[in-house]
């Protein structure tokens, strides 16, 4: 018996047709993106989460240090995405800490600006078959003196909440989630996962660094796992090709 159930395996496994392959698309700000090797070891989350998936997706990073839902669009950014879009990939959307600086100038988006840019990203990708995902901006590394994390996006994150619940489009809540995983770091520990760094640590920053924004490898592994269990828990069918899925 058991030497005919391994045989109709062996038998679907050559015969199935293989699975469709593909692409996940990130588009977003620096705590998403790609580094240079001079930004080492600041590590976009992006840059972590693409090696965990089976050979049948490919991660395309496209978020860019500094950018807004306004500028992507503006400069030409989310053209080369939307172009090359294929039915039945995916778009994950994380943009918040650029929009709401009110210096930035170029970048800077009202709440409700945010919003319509948002949607126009989700109703473009739909537009191509594809499946779009909002992400709440990431946490910045903010605590009060009792030693509580402290909210750093309240406006933006409600507003990408909104869009995702009124549009039906699935939600990763990467604001809360991240402030949970800084939480139980705390004030202390919690810079081993932002790019902190003493004088003379690391030749790219001599004087040393302080960034509460950006990760470290650490840091941004752990962001990419919090993305990567939320898939899951949305049940999409991206998490099937997640390797070694829990």
């Amino acid at each position: 018996m058991k030497k005919h159930f391994a045989f109709l395996i062996l038998f679907l496994s050559l015969f199935s047709p293989p699975r469709k392959k593909i692409k996940v698309w990130l588009i977003g700000d620096s705590t998403m993106a790609n580094k240079e090797v001079k930004a080492y070891p600041e590590t976009g989350w992006g840059m972590p989460f693409a090696n965990f998936f089976d050979s049948t997706v490919v991660v395309d990073n496209r978020a860019k240090n500094g950018r807004s839902t306004k500028s992507f669009f503006a400069e030409g950014l989310w053209e080369p995405v939307i172009s090359s879009m294929q039915e039945g990939d995916y778009v994950f959307i994380q943009f918040g800490h650029n929009d709401e600086g009110k210096e930035k100038v170029g970048r800077y988006t009202t709440p409700d600006e945010f919003k319509a840019n948002l949607l126009l990203y989700v109703n473009e990708t739909r537009s191509k078959k594809a499946i779009p995902v909002l992400i709440t901006p990431v946490a910045r590394r903010n605590f009060d003196s009792t030693g509580s994390i402290r909210e750093t996006h309240p406006v933006y994150t409600d507003a990408v909440k909104e869009v995702a619940q009124k549009n039906n489009v699935p939600l990763i809540d990467l604001d809360e989630k991240s402030k949970a995983l800084l939480q139980k770091y705390g004030p202390e520990s919690s810079k081993y996962l932002f790019n902190y760094l003493e004088p003379n640590e690391h030749p790219n920053y001599p004087e040393g660094r302080k960034d509460d924004t950006h990760f470290s490898e650490l840091g941004a592994r752990k962001m990419a796992e919090i993305v990567l269990a939320e898939i899951r828990e949305l049940h999409l069918e991206l998490a099937d090709r997640i390797v070694n899925r829990k």
